[in-house]
């Protein structure tokens, strides 16, 4: 295993201190847009599922009104289901993650 040398620690202690320390400019350097936005991926995924949501409930007022077909209307709530719990599932995850990372030293 290797070890990670004292002054390489120092400096990132050093950086994170001064990213933490200054003034909020409205910019900040995670935001750069040649990188992925985690919160537009988070908020892309809860529009799909929520989309996926509302054509489930579509197909099952067309099948109600006896235009729809009862297999979409299974398979529309069962996507909507797997989409739903993957979600969740993600959220769990970054929950742990989180709390993992509250827990570490500093």
């Amino acid at each position: 295993m290797a070890t990670i040398p004292a002054n390489f620690a120092a400096n990132a202690y050093k950086v994170a201190q001064g990213l933490a320390n200054r003034p909020d400019q409205g910019h900040s350097p995670l935001a750069d847009r040649t990188r992925p936005d985690f919160a537009g991926m988070v908020r892309d995924a809860m529009g799909d599922v929520v989309q996926q949501g509302r054509s489930a409930e579509a197909k099952t007022l067309a099948y109600a009104k006896g235009k729809a077909d009862v297999i979409d209307v299974v398979t529309a709530v069962a996507e909507t289901e797997v989409a739903l719990e993957t979600m969740v599932s993600l959220r769990d995850k970054v929950i742990a993650a989180y709390e993992e990372i509250m827990r570490m030293p500093v």
